[in-house]
C-alpha cells in the first residue's frame, strides 16, 4: 500500500476569453502528491491519501474524484478552510506558468495533531513533495510524520519547488536537506535543482550522503539521470512526443518509479540492490512522455503506458 501526503488543489487552467479583459477558466483537481496518488492507483495500486481537505464546492470534488479514482481517502481530515487554486497558463514552450492562492487553505494547514496515530502495517511506501513540505503548519506535521516513519517504511520525496509560493530558497533547502534525510528516493526536476544552486551530480551527491538510496534527476525532453547508493550512475534517454502541456509529468514520473519499485518487492533497506535502475527510469520516461500527451494531470493506467509506442 502507497500512502501519499500533502498538496490537494484545483488545477485552474486559463484560457482567452471572448471578453478582451477576461479568462476562461477549466478546472481540474491537482496537486503533485495526489497526482502521485492518482497515478499509483490508475497502475494497479493500493493508494492512500493524507492531507486536509475543504468541505467547500471545490473541496467536495477533490473527495469525489478521489472515490471515483480507488483513492483511499479516510486519513483525511475534513475542514472548512478554503481548498487552495493554482491559476495556469502556458508560456510560449508549452510549459506550465502558474499563480498559487494558498494563504489559509485546507492542504497548508495541516498540523501535527491531524496524524495518524498509527499507520496501517500494509503502507510500505510514503510520499511527500511540493509546497506542503515549506508551507507551515503542514510543513512540521509532514517532517514529523517523515521522520517518524522513515527508519521502517520507504520515504520518497519530490521536493518540486514552487518558488511562487515560497520565494525564499533557503527554506526550500533547509526543506530539502530534512527530507533527504528520511527518504529512501528523491526525485527531483533539473530545474529544481538548478533553483537550488546545485547541479544534478552535487544534488545527488548530498542526497546520497544523507542516506538516501536512489536518486533521480529528470531532464524533461532529455529523459532522466539516475543515481544510487551502490554507485551507479546513467542516464535514459526522452522520448519525443507532441507535447499538449507539461502539467503532471514529473508526478507521472515519480509514480511510475514508485510502481515499478513496488512490483520488485523491495524494501526499505536496499531498496536499489540488484534492481534494474535503467529499466525503472525507462518506464517512467515512458510514462510522462504519455502524460505530456494530454491536457492537465492525466495520468496514465499501467496498460496505456505499456501500450503506448510514440
Amino acid at each position: 500500500m502507497y500512502l501519499c501526503c500533502g498538496d490537494s488543489l484545483f488545477d485552474m487552467f486559463t484560457a482567452p476569453s471572448s471578453d478582451p479583459h477576461g479568462i476562461s477558466i477549466d478546472g481540474h483537481v491537482g496537486g503533485s502528491p495526489l497526482n502521485v496518488a492518482l497515478g499509483l492507483a490508475r497502475m494497479g495500486n493500493h493508494s492512500r491519501f493524507f492531507t486536509r481537505v475543504s468541505t467547500d464546492m471545490f473541496g467536495r470534488r477533490i473527495a469525489a474524484f478521489m472515490a471515483a479514482n480507488d483513492i483511499d481517502s479516510s486519513p483525511c481530515v475534513e475542514t472548512r478552510q478554503n481548498t487552495t487554486l493554482a491559476m495556469i497558463g502556458l508560456k510560449e514552450d508549452n510549459s506550465a506558468d502558474y499563480v498559487f492562492y494558498t494563504d489559509g487553505t485546507a492542504d497548508c494547514s495541516v498540523t501535527v495533531d491531524d496524524l495518524p496515530g498509527t499507520l496501517d502495517p500494509a503502507v510500505r511506501v510514503i510520499h511527500f513533495g511540493s509546497y506542503s513540505t515549506v508551507i507551515e503548519p503542514t510543513a512540521t506535521a509532514l517532517a514529523t510524520l517523515a521522520a517518524r516513519e522513515g527508519t521502517d517504511r520507504f520515504v520518497s520525496y519530490d521536493p518540486n519547488l514552487r518558488t511562487m509560493i515560497e520565494p525564499d530558497i533557503e527554506i526550500w533547502r533547509a526543506r530539502v536537506a530534512a527530507m533527504t534525510k528520511a527518504a529512501a528516493f528523491v526525485k527531483a526536476s533539473d530545474e529544481d535543482v538548478a533553483q537550488l544552486g546545485a547541479t544534478p551530480d552535487s544534488f545527488a551527491a548530498d542526497a546520497l550522503a544523507n542516506g538516501v538510496d536512489l536518486v533521480c534527476v529528470t531532464l524533461g525532453m532529455d529523459g532522466a539521470l539516475v543515481f544510487s547508493a551502490e554507485g551507479t550512475e546513467l542516464r535514459v534517454p526522452g522520448i519525443s512526443v507532441q507535447v499538449a502541456d507539461t502539467v503532471g509529468a514529473g508526478d507521472t514520473f515519480q509514480a511510475a518509479c514508485l510502481h515499478w519499485l513496488g512490483a520488485q518487492g523491495l524494501t526499505r533497506k536496499g531498496l536499489a540492490r540488484g534492481a534494474d535502475m535503467a529499466a525503472m527510469a525507462g518506464f517512467a520516461v515512458k510514462a510522462a512522455a504519455l502524460t505530456c500527451t494530454r491536457r492537465g494531470a492525466d495520468l496514465p493506467t499501467l496498460a496505456d503506458i505499456e501500450s503506448f509506442a510514440p
